[in-house]
C-alpha cells in the first residue's frame, strides 16, 4: 500500500513539474512572440525611413525644381522663396553704433553693437532680454509695441557719453521679426498672421515697422528702423560679416528654415530695378517643402493629420526639433499597444502627444553608460515606466538613431539643393573655391549625433574633392547681431 502512495506522490510531482515547465515555456513563447512583433515594427519603420544616397539626390533635385518655381511667381510653389530686400550684406567695413530688436517668441532682446570698420570689426556688444507678459500676447497692437518701445527707451537711457551720436543723427535699428510677414521693402512688411501663442488681431495686415515706429515716437525714443529681417536672413548676415565666403544660412532648432544669396537676374518674379550688387537674399521658408521622394511613414502622416497645420511644413515635421521626439513616442506607443513592449499595461503617459521632447531623445541617444542608465531614468521620469531591461533600452537607443539619422540626412539633402541652385555642388576652381554655410539653432548645436550625421552625409553627397571646399560653420546668435549689421549695411546715412 505504501508503495502505491509513494508512486502516486512521485507521479503527481512529475505532472506538476511538467505543467510548470509548460507554463514557463508558453510564457516564454508568448514573450518571444511579443518581442518578435516589436522587432518587426522597428524593422518596418527603419526600412520606411531609409535614406540611401540615390533617394537624397532625388529629394535635392525635387527641391531645386520647387526653388525655380517659387522664384518664378508668387504662389508658384510650396516653397515661398520670399524676396528679403536684403541686397547689401555686411562687408566688415561698417562703422558706428547700431541697435537690434529681436522678437521671435515670448521673450525679446534689445542689442547694441559698436562696429569699428575694416580692421577692428565688432568692438563691443551688449544686450538685455525681456519677457513679454502673457496678457500683452493677446491684447492690442499699441499695448505690445508700447511695452517694447518702453524697454528700448530704458536701454538707451542707461547709456554713457561714449554712445552719444553726432547732432542731427538718429539711432538706427535692425528689427528681427520671426513671424510670417509680407515684406514690402528693406524696412517695411505687413503681418500675415501671428504664431507661437500670440493673437493680436489689430496687428494683422499692418506694417509692423510702422507699428513699432509709432510706439517709439509715443515713448520718446529717437530711433529709425533701417532693416526688417527674419531670423534666418539675420543669421546669414551675421555669418557674412565674419566670413565673406558665407553664401547661405540654415536654422535647425525647434523649427527650420534656410536663406541664401541668389543672383537678382535669376528671380523672374522680381519686378523692381536690379540692385547695384546684382544679388538678393532669398528667404526660402524651406520647412514647407514636400515631395513624393520624402521617406514618410504612417507615424509621420498621423502626426501631420493631427497637427495644427495639416499638409503644411511637411519637411519641418521630419527634420526639426519640435517633432523628432514625437515621432519616437508614436513608434513606442505602437510597440507598447501591439507588442506589450513595456509589459501588459500600456504606460498611460506614453499616450500624451509631445510628452517626449527632442532634448530627452537626444540624451537617450547619447547615453554611453554600460547599462544605459540615462535611458532608464528618462523612461522613469517622463513616461513613469519604472523598470526596463537592457535589451529594451538598446532598442530605444536604436529607435532614436533611426529618427535622428533620417532627419539629419534629409537636412543635408536640403543643403545640397541650395548648393546645386547656386552652382557650388561641382568643382570650378580648385585653388580658390570655398563655400561656407552658416548654421544656427539648438538642434544643430546640442544634438551631436544629428549634426555629425548631417556633416558626414554632406561629404557622401558631394564626394571628396567638392566636400573639401564646403564648410559648415556654427554662427551662434546670428539673428540678433545680424539685424544690427543689416541696419548698418542698409543705413539711411550711407
Amino acid at each position: 500500500m505504501e508503495k502505491k502512495v509513494v508512486v502516486a506522490v512521485v507521479c503527481t510531482a512529475a505532472v506538476a513539474g511538467a505543467v510548470a515547465t509548460a507554463v514557463v515555456m508558453r510564457r516564454k513563447m508568448r514573450e518571444d512572440g511579443k518581442w518578435a512583433k516589436a522587432m518587426e515594427i522597428l524593422k518596418e519603420f527603419d526600412e520606411k525611413c531609409a535614406t540611401p544616397i540615390a533617394k537624397l539626390k532625388q529629394v535635392a533635385d525635387a527641391m531645386v525644381v520647387e526653388m525655380h518655381a517659387g522664384l518664378a511667381s508668387e504662389g508658384g510653389s510650396k516653397l515661398k522663396m520670399l524676396v528679403s530686400y536684403v541686397d547689401n550684406l555686411p562687408t566688415g567695413d561698417e562703422k558706428g553704433l547700431f541697435y537690434a530688436l529681436d522678437l521671435g517668441g515670448t521673450n525679446f532682446r534689445v542689442l547694441r553693437v559698436q562696429l569699428g570698420g575694416t580692421d577692428t570689426g565688432l568692438v563691443s556688444q551688449e544686450f538685455a532680454e525681456v519677457s513679454i507678459p502673457p496678457s500683452l500676447m493677446t491684447g492690442t497692437s499699441d499695448a505690445l509695441f508700447d511695452y517694447i518701445a518702453a524697454e528700448l527707451a530704458k536701454f538707451v537711457a542707461e547709456e554713457g557719453q561714449e554712445h552719444e551720436l553726432p547732432p542731427g543723427k538718429k539711432r538706427e535699428l535692425g528689427f528681427t521679426f520671426s513671424f510670417p510677414v509680407l515684406q514690402m521693402s528693406i524696412a517695411s512688411g505687413t503681418l500675415v498672421r501671428w504664431t507661437k501663442g500670440f493673437s493680436i488681431s489689430d496687428t494683422v495686415g499692418q506694417d509692423v515697422v510702422s507699428e513699432l515706429t509709432k510706439a517709439m515716437e509715443r515713448q520718446g525714443v529717437g530711433m529709425i528702423v533701417s532693416a526688417l529681417v527674419n531670423d534666418t536672413v539675420g543669421t546669414l548676415a551675421g555669418g557674412r560679416y565674419t566670413n565673406k565666403d558665407v553664401v547661405a544660412a540654415v536654422i535647425l532648432g525647434t523649427g527650420t528654415n534656410a536663406a541664401y544669396v541668389e543672383r537678382a537676374q535669376a528671380i523672374p518674379k522680381w519686378h523692381g530695378a536690379l540692385p547695384r550688387s546684382g544679388e538678393m537674399v532669398i528667404n526660402m521658408e524651406w520647412g514647407n517643402f514636400r515631395s513624393s521622394h520624402l521617406p514618410l511613414t504612417d507615424y509621420d502622416n498621423s502626426l501631420d493629420a493631427e497637427s495644427l497645420n495639416p499638409g503644411e511644413q511637411v519637411f519641418e515635421k521630419v527634420i526639426s526639433g519640435m517633432y523628432l521626439g514625437e515621432v519616437v513616442r508614436r513608434v513606442l506607443l505602437r510597440m507598447a499597444e501591439e507588442a506589450a513592449f513595456f509589459g501588459d499595461i500600456v504606460p498611460p503617459k506614453l499616450k500624451i502627444p509631445f510628452i517626449l521632447r527632442t532634448p530627452e531623445m537626444s540624451a537617450m541617444h547619447h547615453d554611453t553608460s554600460p547599462d544605459l542608465k540615462v535611458v532608464g531614468n528618462k523612461l522613469k521620469d517622463i513616461l513613469e515606466i519604472s523598470t526596463t531591461s537592457l535589451k529594451t533600452r538598446r532598442v530605444i537607443v536604436e529607435l532614436c538613431n533611426i529618427v535622428a539619422t533620417r532627419g539629419a540626412r534629409l537636412a543635408a539633402a536640403g543643403i545640397l539643393a541650395i548648393l546645386k541652385k547656386i552652382g557650388r555642388d561641382t568643382l570650378k576652381d580648385v585653388d580658390t573655391q570655398k563655400t561656407v554655410i552658416a548654421m544656427d539653432g539648438g538642434l544643430y548645436e546640442h544634438y551631436t549625433e544629428y549634426s555629425k550625421c548631417l556633416e558626414n552625409t554632406m561629404a557622401e553627397l558631394l564626394g571628396d574633392e567638392v566636400s573639401k571646399t564646403i564648410v559648415i560653420e556654427h554662427a551662434n546668435d546670428g539673428s540678433g547681431i545680424g539685424a544690427a549689421l543689416l541696419a548698418a549695411s542698409h543705413s539711411q546715412y550711407l
